[in-house]
């Protein structure tokens, strides 16, 4: 009969990819979620017929349980509904939710014993050492579904023990901006940075790969995921998007996973694994591509990366500071109130202005991600 998936976030780029994995795999879908796109919900519950569905947002979900009242999908809302079908039977909770806001799925799958495949890198960011603690607690697999993390995962599977390995090292296209100046950069738009060469994803997304934020995110991530300290996890920009992670081992030798820019890939071998299995998305012909470029990132026109590597090492909750803080301003430059340069000027000052404290629960990380905002939002005005 094959699995059966909790797809959260199922309207996104990545739930909606993960629906095309798993439609071509014959598997069954156990439940959907989304923030409020009520009508594409709508039309993947009538296709996968999943036992529930939620929206967060309630008015959508009131009206997504109306359009669905001649079926028997239980329809849930708000975040307690998306936890719930997050928690809800199935053999794989694929979180491709965006931001913060799936932390507490996250935490609700593992809870429930499920293994997570995640690519709501936000969970770790914020909440790691819950994730990661819980994970290990219920000996269950964290499955990584970036491209970035799913490359390393797969190259690991060559190695016999975590000793063999000395470092990751992460590729970035560079996003929209790559080579220009910070004076350039001084009257860059939300148009301007939503360009980006490789990938199709969403807008919060796309300008945390122009400003390198989402680098910087990944960077954590994979230190929470990998067990490693964040001076060992590297990033070479690669413009081509093609190898899209690589591993350097203890006696020298590199492996790389190399793949097209397509997140099918990825996405079905987080399903899958340890398995693989014929994949609808796309081949690489390396001869399609010829040259491949490597080069170190540009962290001072770029500083986003530096300050995720001192948020992981001040630990406690400078993540959830830090993921606060980015997510107010990415917010605010896609709403035309600041300027491109002034992300990663605000992420900074939050991070300096807000005590950061320990970690004890997963309220305290939601508070400290709700100051992280609310200082942002009181720079942005001046009021501080």
């Amino acid at each position: 009969m094959g699995k059966s998936i909790a797809v959260l976030g199922s309207t996104g780029s990545i739930g909606t990819q993960a629906l095309e994995v798993i439609a071509a795999l014959g598997w069954r879908v156990s439940a959907l979620t989304a923030r409020r796109s009520a009508a594409l919900l709508e039309e993947q519950a009538r296709r996968f017929r999943p036992k529930m569905a939620a929206l967060a947002d309630e008015a959508a979900a009131r009206a997504l349980k109306q359009s669905l009242r001649d079926t028997d999908i239980r329809v849930l809302a708000g975040e307690s509904g998306v936890a719930e079908c997050a928690a809800a039977q199935c053999d794989i909770a694929l979180n491709g939710i965006v931001g913060v806001a799936g932390l507490r799925p996250s935490v609700a799958a593992l809870e429930a014993g499920h293994a997570l495949a995640l690519a709501n890198k936000e969970s770790l960011v914020a909440g790691g050492a819950f994730i990661t603690r819980l994970a290990r607690e219920k000996n269950l697999p964290i499955l990584p579904v970036d491209s970035e993390h799913s490359a390393v995962f797969q190259c690991l599977q060559g190695l016999r023990s975590k000793t063999e390995l000395r470092r990751v090292i992460l590729t970035a296209s560079g996003g929209a901006f790559y080579g220009k100046s910070r004076e350039a950069l001084r009257h860059a738009t939300a148009a301007d940075a939503l360009r980006h060469p490789n990938w199709s994803m969403g807008a919060k997304i796309t300008v945390d790969s122009a400003t390198m934020f989402n680098k910087g995110l990944e960077i954590m991530e994979a230190a929470w995921l990998f067990g490693l300290p964040a001076e060992r996890v590297d990033v070479w920009i690669h413009r081509q998007s093609v190898v899209h992670s690589l591993i350097e081992c203890a006696d020298g030798a590199v492996l790389a996973q190399f793949g097209a820019p397509d997140m099918r890939l990825p996405i079905q071998y987080a399903l899958t694994w340890p398995e693989r299995r014929a994949c609808p998305g796309k081949r690489l012909n390396l001869a399609d591509w010829g040259t491949l470029t490597f080069e170190p990132p540009d962290d001072a026109t770029f500083p986003a990366m530096r300050l995720c590597r001192e948020a992981y090492q001040m630990g406690g909750l400078a993540g959830a500071v830090l993921n606060g803080a980015n997510e107010a301003a990415n917010a605010l430059f896609r709403a035309g109130k600041i300027g491109f340069l002034e992300i990663a000027a605000l992420v900074e000052a939050a991070l300096r202005g807000v005590p950061h404290g320990s970690a004890e629960s997963l309220d305290d990380v939601f508070q400290a991600d709700q100051y992280a905002r609310e200082r942002v939002h009181a720079l942005q005005k001046g009021t501080v």
